[in-house]
């Protein structure tokens, strides 16, 4: 019953959210019904703007904060973040 109430909330708010609202929001469904976190970290350049995902063990993974504020968000697979068009870090 818990996983039909949490995707009836997410569906109730993919209808009034803007698209990069709604894949995050699947995201975090995705953490929630699995039992696992979503690890990965979609960080956005001070400098550049470029969007770029971090994954576990990388030289600035710890360092790296997520600010959903500023339009970051954390990722469940490298795949998903390839396809909301986020690059991987290259250290």
């Amino acid at each position: 019953m818990a996983r039909f109430a949490t995707w009836v909330i997410v569906c109730s708010a993919a209808a009034f959210a803007a698209p990069a609202t709604i894949r995050a929001v699947a995201s975090q469904a995705q953490s929630v019904l699995s039992g696992e976190p979503c690890l990965i970290k979609g960080n956005i350049s001070i400098n550049s703007g470029a969007r770029i995902y971090h994954v576990p063990g990388q030289h600035f993974y710890n360092q790296t904060k997520i600010r959903p504020e500023f339009g970051e968000r954390w990722f469940c697979t490298e795949a998903e973040a390839r396809a909301a068009g986020w690059r991987k870090a290259r250290r």
